[in-house]
């Protein structure tokens, strides 16, 4: 069966690991540090914090904006649970958005009909590896003085008119699942410019403790062994197994990302002028990561398809459930079906097909071709 993604280990990955497991950091070590100062270089920004997930990184991002009770925060439909989520964890109120069908992206004349006095942020998502329209977002949140974060899990790599991705909100946060742009097994990231934003999210990640006292600091009193809790914060800390994982990675990533885009190059070619495909977005003011490649189609039944690709050997995914359509969400806040049309047409009809950078180009011909042998009739 072909996967729908994967990851993709060499050996220098595995002796990159090696070569830290036979030190005395397996955790808390030089090598955290390490990958954190490659990721901002990536990002294009000053700091980076890396933590246990994805979900850990929008956790994280959200504590340090000062979300909490009484704060909305807007979301679009269109994403996994955790960008929605993790309003919810820091006891703060979710207000889902409805999607652009040109971008697939959080639908910008939606999110001014949501704004109220209590809003307090965005969280946009940078579905598929396609960048949402920064511009515009930037303008609403100077207006209303709101904090941008960017669910940036699929979009490693992605720019936005010339900019990476990392340097267009306040806080923008990464996933290294092994589906992602690279990975370090478990774990994600959030990167800033922002100084004070910055310190919040290293407090959060380790229990919410510092291993300094200031008063006593100032005193020239600071025992070594010294720390304090100052706020509640959890364990969401990544190790130094994962940490050299995902710096070896972190060196393929233009590769990785190169290979994406002459595998989606190769789908938009073949599958361009079949009446009943519709391509995922790509614009000129966008630079793809192509995290995924997901196909709509106009009259085939999507789980008809689906079944006929697995039977084939062709694996998909479907990417994703709104969250509206959740029942958590249905039966405590009453969201239902009908509520956003523009993401419950693209879900009714989606299925992302197979894109990994370990493709070989005989696997993706064999895609084109079983795709083909389905929807063409």
């Amino acid at each position: 069966m072909i996967s729908y993604g994967r990851q993709w280990i060499d050996g220098k990955d595995i002796q990159a690991v090696e070569k830290v497991m036979r030190t005395d950091w397996l955790t808390q070590g030089p090598t955290i540090e390490k990958f954190e100062q490659s990721l901002a270089q990536v990002a294009g920004t000053k700091s980076a914090v890396a933590v246990s997930n994805g979900t850990a990184a929008l956790h994280a991002a959200c504590f340090a904006i000062g979300i909490g009770e009484n704060d909305e925060v807007i979301v679009p439909t269109l994403t996994f649970a955790a960008s929605a989520n993790c309003v919810l964890y820091c006891g703060g109120t979710l207000k889902l958005c409805d999607i652009n069908l040109k971008t697939l992206t959080i639908d910008i004349s939606e999110v001014k009909k949501q704004i109220t006095s209590k809003t307090k942020a965005i969280i946009a998502v940078d579905f598929a590896g396609h960048p949402t329209q920064w511009q515009e977002l930037h303008s609403l949140a100077r207006q209303h003085q709101l904090k941008l974060i960017d669910d940036a899990a699929h979009a490693l790599g992605a720019k936005y008119k010339g900019k990476p991705v990392g340097t267009l909100a306040d806080l923008t946060t990464f996933s290294f699942h092994p589906v992602k742009a690279i990975t370090t097994a478990e774990g994600g990231a959030i990167v800033t410019n922002n100084q004070k934003l910055y310190e919040r999210l290293k407090l959060f990640r380790n229990h919410g403790i510092r291993k300094e006292n200031r008063k006593q600091k100032t005193e020239n009193r600071n025992p070594a062994w010294y720390q304090e809790m100052v706020d509640l914060g959890y364990n969401y800390r990544l190790t130094d197994i994962q940490a050299a994982l995902g710096l070896s990675q972190l060196t393929k990533l233009n590769r990785f990302l190169k290979r994406r885009q002459v595998i989606a190059s190769r789908y938009i070619k073949a599958f361009s002028g079949i009446p009943e495909i519709i391509l995922p977005p790509h614009h000129q003011w966008a630079n793809h990561a192509w995290h995924i490649f997901p196909l709509q189609f106009r009259t085939l039944d999507r789980n008809d398809v689906y079944e006929k690709l697995r039977e084939k050997g062709v694996g998909c995914q479907v990417h994703y459930t709104p969250i509206h359509l959740q029942p958590y969400y249905q039966n405590r806040f009453g969201y239902r079906q009908g509520d956003f049309p523009n993401a419950e047409k693209y879900y009714s009809r989606c299925l992302t097909i197979p894109l990994f950078p370990a493709m070989t180009n005989e696997v993706v011909k064999q895609v084109i071709k079983t795709i083909k042998a389905i929807v063409v009739v």
